[in-house]
């Protein structure tokens, strides 16, 4: 009887439009939604970490850019800081850099100071992979091949 018990409701439950035909080219494309390719240059694994400062005060250890790269991940992905914490970090660790990860009181505290641009929707075009890229002026959403860059993952 357990399939009866839901009976009156499955009535609102609507039928597919389209029907899958080519279940390898679906299955295939389901994948590629996952891919993520990352790039950091040069320049930007340079510049990770903050100028020194010629006032008084505490000195930023971390730099605009590096806030801003994980903030914009943290968009892009919808994730918490902590989350985005451990999210830089395995991306620096997969990319086998030595820099340090912003931790997420720090990017909560920086937060409110930086503003995070973010690319329409229509940046994944033809179900492409998407790219990010990581360079002196700061993180860029690609769907394009960006295979002329340093590092990738």
């Amino acid at each position: 009887m357990p399939f009866k018990a839901n009976a009156a409701g499955r009535h609102h439950i609507p039928k597919p439009k389209r029907t899958v035909t080519n279940w390898s080219a679906y299955d295939a494309s389901l994948r590629r939604r996952g891919s993520l390719t990352v790039w950091f240059t040069d320049e930007a694994i340079a510049g990770w970490l903050a100028a020194p400062r010629t006032t008084r005060g505490g000195q930023p250890w971390y730099s605009p850019l590096a806030i801003l790269t994980a903030l914009t991940l943290r968009a892009v992905f919808r994730l918490a800081l902590r989350q985005t914490e451990g999210l830089i970090g395995s991306i620096i660790d997969l990319l086998g850099l030595n820099l340090a990860v912003p931790d997420h009181s720090t990017l909560s505290r920086r937060a409110a100071t930086l503003e995070v641009l973010l690319p329409q929707s229509s940046a994944r075009v033809d179900g492409r992979p998407m790219h990010l890229l990581v360079d002196s002026t700061g993180l860029k959403l690609y769907a394009k091949s960006c295979r002329d860059h340093d590092r990738s993952i």
